[in-house]
């Protein structure tokens, strides 16, 4: 789909989440689905839900969608195994290779250098310009299956050289992609609504992966659709039935392989303490700290956007070096790994988690100073997805608040990836779900907190976006 989480800075469209920006476009396409089951001469609008479930076109449509689920599921284990082993080998291997334990600091510099020269050309001759620059959200209407090899290239070719940004515009490119290839046909033309719904379902089949299962993506896509009734029903169906027989098959992939993905997930977090009356006076306002901070990089990435769209072949270059600068300068100034800024963060999301204290407070805000302007410049001139990036940066924001008075680890983590994620997406019901289920365990006692967080970053988002007035598109 491109499935809508929109970037700050989208206008709002009635009954959306936003112009310009991913599940929205597509979604939002799809609201007229239930004209998908051609039944009656009546138009969709006059058909009830019963009659579209028991039509033959809507039981065609969920036909299609279990069909697609597992070779898309398929796709994308094969894309993320590939991705994360190459991002192992230039972060992991190669430095051990030529002598060095971890990275150095300089090792950023070359690595994206090599990005941007990669990813140049690309941009500027492959049709779809290797995607949808991701300030825009997740991307506008689907690329299509022609701008497949653009956006698959772009992806592999650059973001495990570090580039700070998710895999998760690329994921979603992929599954829209190969559902519109699928149904190339006549029925295609003669039902443009249905190939809308497969590339909705087959973008939220992929999507789901990143995120450990269906239920993230899914409900992504129903917020961002904006639908309510009997067609959120028949937008909902398709994406269930496809997601989920993609789930099941991804993940026996990864049983049988042993292949590792790079999910986002938390395998270890912080003891496990109930908020209490000093988490939620913090909570609050380091919720507020994080949508300020997080709208401030994001909109880094329209200045860089608007930039790079004269001479766009020299200055994605030079936006791939000063990313790799601000990255090595990460490492210059905490002695850490550069590893740790660079890359989308779902593995330094994981070491904060399991292991808050070994970071002191001046290294999360190197991290969040450093990597934040990373994150910015990448969103206007690179290729990748917004959310990951920005949910590693609300949480090293809610861990370095941690040691205020009152306030505890588990709460400042869990707050700051609700928080963030809603800035990003603009989608707060999403964001509380993804927190919950990072959270796993802990999420019974934190929800009340994440939920609060989650509205607080939104609303936050919205209104400095207003106060900046208009002229936020890229």
């Amino acid at each position: 789909m491109t499935a809508s989480a929109r970037g700050p800075g989208a206008a709002p469209e009635p009954g959306g989440t936003g112009g310009g920006s991913g599940a929205g476009e597509e979604a939002r396409g799809a609201r007229g689905a239930e004209s998908v089951a051609p039944v009656g001469s009546g138009t969709a609008s006059d058909l009830s839900l019963r009659a579209v479930l028991s039509s033959r076109g809507y039981a065609l449509l969920l036909l299609l969608s279990v069909l697609i689920g597992a070779p898309i599921a398929f796709a994308a284990f094969l894309f993320l195994s590939l991705q994360h082993a190459i991002q192992r080998g230039v972060w992991e291997h190669l430095p051990e290779a030529v002598g060095y334990a971890e990275p150095p600091w300089w090792w950023p510099l070359p690595a994206l250098l090599l990005a941007g020269l990669v990813l140049a050309p690309i941009v500027t001759r492959l049709p779809g310009g290797g995607g949808h620059k991701p300030v825009k959200g997740l991307g506008g209407p689907p690329l299509g299956p022609n701008a497949l090899a653009g956006v698959l290239l772009a992806a592999l070719l650059t973001l495990p050289l570090g580039v700070v940004l998710g895999p998760e515009a690329p994921l979603m490119a992929l599954g829209s992609g190969l559902a519109l290839l699928a149904v190339r046909s006549a029925k295609r033309d003669a039902h443009p609504k249905m190939a809308t719904v497969l590339a909705v379902s087959g973008s939220t089949t992929a999507i789901s992966t990143i995120f450990g299962g269906p239920l993230v993506a899914v409900v992504m896509m129903v917020e961002a659709a904006g639908l309510a009734g009997p067609q959120l029903v028949i937008l909902l169906l398709p994406c269930l039935l496809a997601s989920g027989v993609g789930a099941l098959v991804f993940t026996g992939f990864g049983q049988w392989t042993g292949l590792s993905v790079g999910a986002l997930s938390l395998p270890t977090v912080p003891p496990d303490l109930a908020p209490d009356a000093g988490d939620f006076l913090w909570g609050v306002p380091v919720a507020v700290l994080i949508g300020v901070v997080v709208s401030a990089a994001h909109r880094i990435g329209f200045v860089t956007a608007e930039w790079t769209e004269r001479h766009t072949a020299g200055r994605t270059v030079a936006c791939a070096v000063a990313v790799g600068v601000l990255i090595s300068a990460y490492a210059l100034l905490t002695g850490r790994s550069p590893a740790e800024a660079a890359l989308s963060g779902q593995t330094t999301l994981g070491a904060l988690a399991a292991d808050p204290r070994a970071w002191s407070v001046a290294a999360l805000v190197a991290l969040v100073v450093c990597k934040g302007l990373a994150w910015g410049v990448a969103l206007g001139s690179l290729r990748g997805g917004p959310i990951f990036p920005a949910v590693l940066l609300g949480a090293a924001l809610g861990v370095a608040c941690a040691g205020l008075p009152g306030m505890g680890a588990t709460p400042g983590l869990a707050l700051g990836i609700s928080a963030a994620t809603a800035v990003v997406t603009r989608l707060p019901v999403t964001s509380a779900v993804l927190a919950a289920l990072l959270m796993g365990p802990d999420a019974t006692n934190q929800m009340p907190l994440i939920a609060v967080a989650s509205v607080v970053g939104f609303v936050t988002a919205e209104l400095v976006d207003h106060l900046k007035g208009p002229g936020r598109t890229a």
